[in-house]
């Protein structure tokens, strides 16, 4: 066996075929950055949308009945 360094590539090659091997197989996906400001912004539009909706105190009665308590 030569002891040569693996490459990036051998070694994500192999680590995906171990992988599929144990019946996976990969996916990407996208999600928001959360971190920038422009995430910050529209969470904070929304959540003012949501609390100054006329069905703000029904909402948040569903949500109270459907929530786990760390209370029971």
């Amino acid at each position: 066996m030569l002891n040569r360094k693996q490459s990036s590539r051998d070694k994500v090659r192999l680590y995906r075929q171990r992988m599929r091997a144990r019946g996976l197989r990969p996916i990407q996906i996208w999600v928001p950055d959360t971190r920038t400001a422009a995430f910050r912004a529209d969470a904070h539009r929304q959540s003012r949308a949501v609390a100054e909706s006329r069905h703000a105190e029904g909402d948040q009665g569903f949500i109270d009945a459907i929530s786990v308590s760390s209370e029971r």
